[in-house]
């Protein structure tokens, strides 16, 4: 089979997602229809979107909420792809789906399987002090993120590294690992490897964040505020917390190490350039925050 022939299906979101099938269309893939959704309520819209760029390249969207209906069942026997390729798509795709792509079915996730399954691997990466976070491309189960692994790339985590950076990097790796890849899982080229073959990579899987989930506890260790902040910080919500009158969100911050006097989560002194907040073992020094009337 010529790979350019190769009939897909891409079910994808994201920048990465967005990433990849611009690679597809401006490199003459066939492309035959593109699965994907909304942004979640409380997600900040800072990428482009497959489709926005699908929409561009007159091809068909879908974005349905459940795909394990007979409507989509039969719509897939009708499309009839060689492939399916999912690229950050975040809902299930079920067996009975993927498995009538007669190439295979294969999933790109941003983590180095078989750590970090599930929901924003990145951002949990990050919350616990990782040094490197990943790509993995793999084949697609019933089950997320546990299929056997066609090729994965570790990512480097350094410790003055804010999410947006790391992103940056992730999105590069992970369109570098597609591209290098494709052509030879159109042509049956892959050689799969087992997760549970993968030496020195504990396995772990982690759920969908929501806002609450970036409130700051200030029982916690400086370190781990200083993470959570790093994590969070643009282009998502931002680390926050709250007194009587305001919302203070915390975009970038240091860490004074230095044995606090006041409470933890007592303001202690605050400047436009600098809002410092003790903890239980040092102060957090915020050198950009905002602050917002509740």
């Amino acid at each position: 089979m010529n790979v350019k022939d190769a009939k897909i299906v891409f079910f994808g979101f994201g920048d990465v997602g967005y990433k990849c099938l611009k690679y597809l269309l401006e490199n003459d893939y066939f492309v035959l229809a593109v699965f994907t959704h909304d942004f979640d309520s409380h997600e900040n819209n800072w990428f482009n979107t497959p489709e926005s760029l699908a929409k561009e390249y007159g091809i068909d969207v879908y974005k349905p909420t459940n795909l394990k209906s007979a409507k989509w069942i039969r719509k897939f026997k009708y499309i009839n792809p060689d492939l399916i390729l999912s690229l950050y798509y975040r809902n299930k795709i079920p067996s009975e789906i993927f498995t009538q792509a007669q190439l295979g079915a294969y999933n790109l996730h941003g983590s180095y399987l078989p750590s970090y399954k599930g929901r924003a691997p990145l951002n949990w990466a990050i919350i616990n002090g990782e040094k490197y976070t990943g790509v993995s491309l793999h084949i697609i189960e019933e089950t997320f993120d546990t299929g056997d692994i066609i090729a994965q790339k570790k990512i480097e985590i350094l410790p003055n590294e804010y999410v947006a950076d790391i992103q940056t990097k992730v999105a590069q790796e992970a369109l570098t690992l597609f591209k290098d890849n494709l052509d030879n899982i159109i042509l049956q080229r892959v050689q799969p490897k087992k997760q549970i073959d993968i030496k020195d990579v504990k396995a772990s899987y982690y759920g969908k964040r929501t806002p609450q989930d970036s409130r700051i506890d200030f029982s916690k260790s400086a370190v781990e505020i200083y993470n959570l902040i790093r994590a969070v910080s643009y282009p998502f919500n931002g680390a926050f917390f709250e007194d009587e009158k305001c919302k203070y969100i915390l975009w970038k911050a240091d860490i004074l190490y230095q044995k606090p006097t006041a409470p933890a989560g007592s303001i202690i002194n605050r400047t436009p350039q600098a809002l410092q907040i003790a903890s239980l073992d040092a102060i957090i020094q915020a050198t950009k925050y905002e602050i917002l009337p509740k």
